[in-house]
């Protein structure tokens, strides 16, 4: 027989065995909806950041770091934002397709993307130049605000869902150097004949002067400058062009690439492929195409200071292409333009966006931006 606090004890022991219980199966039910929660949630995580391996093909070699890096650097940002689950696999021109076909391959799916320079495709259609530059168009932060602000990517786009992608700026090299010459240039008769290796629709302007335009490749054009089988080249800048040996085969230098102010290389992405993104990846690609774009440029602005001095210490002839040239170049690239616009309706649209843009950036430029530089250009030596 249990005396009265024992009593007592046995029933708060029972009422708080009866509560344990009780909420154990709370705890039960609750863990158990919350199995279930996850198991709803689950796939939808999945879905949104599923494990994807694509193919990029670069239109250049690997030994130029700069514009073949711009890949690299693009294709690390991705898959760091992903925490490895998007990877796109890098190959250098040559390694899947020619450089000089990166686009097809991505517009017919071979690969789900390439990086290239758009006027390399002129010969399909002219408009593509201005996703990369045309002679007398933007320079690079004008290029660039064109296209993020005033509405060139859209209209670029526009144009390219005809060939089955989408584009994004993924690098810019500034403005470029005219390139290498056997001979000195004194009047616009001097380029008659010449074969040049020169890219975009420059070719087209410089035809009006006499000049043989040839589409080469960057790693066949030093071969091709040794043998003559062409006389005259341009690439980039400084950098590039010393990596590439240029100074070797040719003594004269040019500048500035006047038909690349600001020339843009673009990522682009098979339409298909694009659609099937998550719109977290979708969002990813953009970004880091952005680093790729920034990238690129402050890349080109660091190495190509020293690398000129290096060019010019070894000999190299420095030389401004005469106002002859580029007076003669610019009367042959507005008859171009207008002759193309009449004809190609997709060029006109683009064509009278950016000059419409240019016209507008250079009334701001002269004000701040070329009178600070210009000072600073005269000043240097005293600061």
């Amino acid at each position: 027989m249990l005396l009265p606090n024992a009593l007592a004890k046995k029933g708060a022991d029972t009422f708080t065995s009866r509560e344990h219980i009780m909420k154990r199966r709370e705890f039960i039910k609750a863990a158990g909806l919350g199995a279930a929660g996850a198991a709803i949630a689950a796939p939808a995580i999945a879905q949104s950041s599923p494990e994807i391996k694509w193919r990029l093909t670069s239109s250049f070699p690997k030994s130029l770091d700069t514009i073949y890096g711009a890949s690299e650097v693009f294709a690390k940002a991705v898959a760091e934002a992903t925490d490895n689950k998007f990877q796109i696999q890098v190959f250098a021109a040559g390694e899947i397709v020619p450089g000089l076909q990166a686009l097809d391959a991505a517009s017919n799916g071979t690969v789900e993307m390439c990086h290239t320079a758009a006027y390399y495709y002129v010969g399909k259609d002219p408009t593509f130049a201005f996703g990369t530059a045309v002679p007398f168009g933007l320079n690079s932060r004008m290029q660039t605000s064109w296209l993020q602000v005033g509405g060139g990517a859209e209209l670029f786009n526009e144009f390219l869902k005809g060939y089955n992608v989408i584009g994004f700026a993924a690098g810019n090299t500034g403005c470029q150097m005219g390139g290498w010459f056997r001979k000195e240039l004194k009047e616009p008769s001097d380029l008659s004949g010449l074969k040049m290796r020169i890219g975009g629709f420059a070719g087209r302007v410089l035809t009006r002067l006499g000049l043989v335009p040839q589409q080469v490749a960057a790693g066949d054009i030093y071969p091709s400058l040794e043998k003559g089988t062409i006389d005259a080249a341009e690439w980039v800048g400084p950098y590039d062009d010393e990596k590439l040996g240029f100074q070797k085969v040719a003594k004269y230098y040019y500048y500035p690439g006047f038909w690349e102010g600001g020339p843009t290389l673009h990522n682009m992405v098979n339409l298909a492929k694009w659609e099937q993104l998550p719109a977290s990846y979708k969002s990813i690609i953009k970004t880091a195409s952005s680093l790729a774009n920034e990238t690129m440029q402050a890349r080109y602005d660091a190495y190509n200071p020293p690398a000129l001095k290096r060019l010019v210490a070894g000999g190299t002839q420095l030389r401004p292409f005469p106002a002859s040239i580029m007076d003669a170049s610019l009367k042959a690239a507005n008859e171009v333009y207008a002759e193309t616009s009449a004809s190609n309706a997709a060029f006109k649209k683009v064509y009278d966006s950016m000059v419409a843009f240019r016209g507008d950036q250079y009334t701001w430029w002269q004000v701040a931006e070329y009178s600070f530089d210009s000072f600073m250009i005269r000043s240097r030596t005293r600061s």
